[in-house]
This record gives C-alpha cells, structure tokens and sequence, in this order.
C-alpha cells in the first residue's frame, strides 16, 4: 500500500504544471481589440450618458441619471417600442419566409446545387445596405415599377413608400439571408433517420414537424431570431429611407440627438446604452436557452 501511495505522489509531482502564459498569449491580439474598441467606447458612452443637459441660460436636466429617467417619457418611449416592434415584426416575417427556403436547400435540393444556392443568398449581402434601400425606394414609389405594374393590370396603387409595410419590407429583405444561412447550417444536420421513426410509429407531418424537426433545430431558430432581432433594433438605414417621419426608430432618435438640431450628447448616449442593454439581453438569453445539453 506504501509503495502504490509513493507513486501516486510522484506521478502528481512529475505531472506538468499548466502553463498560464500560452492561452493568455494566444488570447492576448483579441482582448486587446474588443478592448479599445469594444470595452472602452462602452464606458465613454456610460460616462457621456451622465452630463446633464445644460445650456446656455437652462439647465433641463440638472443630474446626469435624469438622462435615463428621461427614457421613460411616453413620447421617447413610443419610439423604443416601436423599435421593438418593428425588429420582432422582421424576425417573425424573416423565419416564416426563410424555413421553407432553407428546408428545401438543406433537404430537397440535390446535394450538387446546394452550394449554389447558398451562395445564391448570401450575393445581396455583398452589395451596399444603401443600396439596396435605394432599390426598394424605385420600387415602391408611386412611381415605381410596383405601382406600374398595378396600373398595367388595372389595378389600384399603393402608397407603401414612407410607411411602416416599407420598412418591414426593406428589414426583412436585408435581414432574410442571416436568417438562411442560420437555418441552413441546421437543417443540413437534421437526422432523417428519426424522421423515419416518426413515421413508422404513425405520426403525420405536423407531429412529425413539432416533435422532432423543431426540438433539433430549436438551437439555429434561436440564434437565427436573436441575430435578426438585434440586427433589427439597430437598423438605421431602412427606417430612414423607406419609413419617413412616420418611423421614428430608437436608432434614428440617437442619430438625431447626436448630430441633429437638439445636439443632445447626454440623452443620446442613454439611449445608446439602453439599446447596449437591450442587445447584452438578448445575447445572454442566446447563450442561456440556446444550447442544448443531450439527455443523459
């Protein structure tokens, strides 16, 4: 028994001591740049968030915390919700739209042309965002080619340019690739053959679907919706192109207090973080619910 003890201590002695210095080198090129361009831009706006509004003759907010209080004001409110809105609104349009599409690559289309399509998606990706708002604009002006179609077939217009339907459009068609490609990279792990089983057991389509495509790709439905959802709530481009000032957007708001008539830096930076929040919740709700851990 001495001698199994004796060498049990010497294999923990001449075992080799982790080495701290290799992962911290490795990891070292990538905390420097979330560092200067991630942590400390961050804690700018934090500080900025908290100058109090003064100007000249007035002060409107004479504590810097009076920014955030300011948030809760139902006309800055409105717009917070409806920035929600409008990117839970893409996200559930994004996901009934692409499915279908990434069910058909990943699992109908033939194995040589699967690749195609993919790269098929992702194209309008390479292009400007500007430029394809400004696409949807010639679109959807009641001159467009939308509205010229209409008139061949007699029948009425649309005004859909400076509108929310604009807007939902231009979000969605910017957004539906990231939400492609997510559900692509699931769906392409599917396992058949518990498809097989469900259907040797008796269970139609719908069951089928429900119980045993849906619990395997829950994990890339997720992660699609949660991308899309935040992509969403900081898009500036589409709401202001396409939705006019009817489609006061969070996004927009900061725009304005940062470089239009109010140049409200303290407000706008609140706002800035609360968007921060927002995205930070969302991430952690990803990380949270969206593995999942196999039955043991």
């Amino acid at each position: 028994m001495s001698t199994e003890i004796r060498n049990l201590e010497n294999l923990e002695l001449n075992r080799p001591r982790f080495n701290w210095l290799q992962p911290l080198t490795l990891l070292a090129p990538a905390g420097v740049w979330l560092l200067l361009l991630l942590v400390l831009p961050t804690l700018i706006i934090f500080q900025l968030s908290l100058v109090p509004d003064i100007r000249p003759g007035d002060i409107v907010n004479p504590r810097g915390f009076d920014n955030y209080i300011r948030i809760v004001d139902p006309l800055y409110l409105k717009v917070i919700v409806r920035s929600l809105w409008l990117a839970a609104s893409t996200t559930i349009m994004c996901l009934i739209l692409g499915f279908p599409v990434a069910y058909w690559i990943a699992q109908i289309a033939p194995q040589r042309w699967r690749n195609l399509l993919v790269l098929g998606f992702v194209l309008p990706l390479w292009t400007s965002s500007l430029l394809r708002s400004y696409a949807w604009i010639t679109i959807l002006r009641r001159t467009g080619l939308l509205n010229s179609l209409l008139t061949s077939l007699g029948l009425p217009t649309l005004q859909l340019l400076n509108s929310v339907p604009a807007v939902l459009i231009g979000m969605s068609y910017s957004l539906l690739p990231y939400m492609v490609l997510i559900l692509y990279a699931s769906l392409e792990k599917l396992d058949r053959r518990l498809l097989e089983a469900a259907a040797d057991l008796g269970a139609n389509p719908i069951q089928t679907f429900c119980k045993v495509t849906v619990p395997q790709i829950l994990p890339g439905i997720m992660a699609g919706s949660l991308l899309v959802f935040i992509t969403g709530l900081g898009d500036f481009i589409d709401p202001e192109l396409l939705g006019g000032s009817s489609s006061m957007t969070a996004a927009r708001l900061v725009y304005n207090q940062f470089l239009g008539v109010t140049q409200n830096w303290g407000f706008g930076s609140a706002l800035s973080m609360t968007l921060i929040l927002a995205v930070s919740i969302a991430i952690a709700l990803l990380i949270r619910f969206g593995e999942t851990k196999p039955k043991q």
